[in-house]
């Protein structure tokens, strides 16, 4: 496995081969190399990028205290049969001067969008640049973002990218907490209270189920699972069509049931994916 710190050299490394691209931040776990066993079955090469990247963060955000560990997340790929791992330094994404940014309008500006602002315009920006930089074939995300995927998908549609976006399952822990690199900030109570998150997620599948269609009913159910955990405060908590992101007046469809809590200091997500 190479290690590729340049854009020319990860460009050149890259060139006439079938490229499957797996975008990170490292501090890798189970849930990312779901994703590399993804893109693993789609193409010849694997690309693996370790990239922290410094747009997407807002100014009172975790960027300088992200959990970074390049050895470790290098010795993780390797067993996975990664080919190439593309981490570069910041200055090598964003060279002096940059002036340029990716925005997806309508998409971008409510739910993780509204709670911080920016967010995305950093997102889609450095996706669009490593897009361009390893030109690959497929490029695989995970559930766990569903905002950020959606957004990637309408940006490679608008800008007509010719990369296919493949959306994997999100990866869970034994009591169906989502995997995060984040998770490592936790405290033993705080993790414990996180098993709220998925609690809440099946109480509002459970409502479906039974009949309910009135949104925010759906919506009560869950937020009661989250109220009742006292180390949780909520940030949002919404039931949304699955494609345009808009609120409901029925539920109906296919929806994406979307939520964002603070344990402590740090900040989880998660969703899930409702049909009726």
């Amino acid at each position: 496995m190479e290690i590729v710190r340049t854009v020319a050299a990860m460009r050149a490394a890259v060139a006439g081969r079938r490229v499957g691209f797996v975008p990170t931040m490292g501090y890798l776990h189970e849930g990312h190399l779901s994703l590399v066993r993804e893109a693993r079955a789609r193409a010849d090469v694997v690309v693996v990028s370790i990239f922290v990247n410094p747009t997407q963060f807002g100014p009172n955000e975790d960027l300088a205290r992200y959990p970074r560990d390049l050895e470790r997340d290098v010795a993780m790929l390797s067993k996975e049969g990664v080919d190439l791992v593309f981490a570069p330094e910041a200055n090598e994404i964003y060279p002096a001067g940059a002036r340029t940014f990716v925005e997806v309008e309508g998409l971008s500006d409510r739910l993780e969008g509204a709670s911080r602002p920016g967010h995305f315009r950093g997102v889609a920006t450095v996706v669009t640049k490593l897009f361009e930089i390893v030109r690959p074939e497929v490029a695989v995300f995970g559930q766990k973002d569903a905002q950020q995927a959606l957004v990637i998908r309408r940006m490679v549609r608008d800008l007509m990218i010719d990369v296919e976006v493949v959306v994997a399952p999100t990866k869970r822990d034994e009591d169906g907490v989502a995997l995060s690199s984040r998770n490592v900030y936790l405290s033993a109570d705080e993790r414990r209270a996180a098993g709220a998150i998925p609690r809440a997620l099946a109480a509002a599948r459970r409502a479906l189920a039974q009949g309910e269609r009135d949104p925010e009913r759906i919506v009560a159910a869950a937020r009661a699972v989250l109220d009742a955990e006292p180390l949780l405060r909520l940030d949002y908590l919404a039931l949304v069509d699955a494609e345009t992101l808009d609120r409901l007046e029925r539920a109906r469809g296919e929806m994406l049931l979307a939520v964002a809590v603070f344990a402590g200091k740090t900040r989880l997500i998660d969703n899930e994916v409702l049909a009726s």
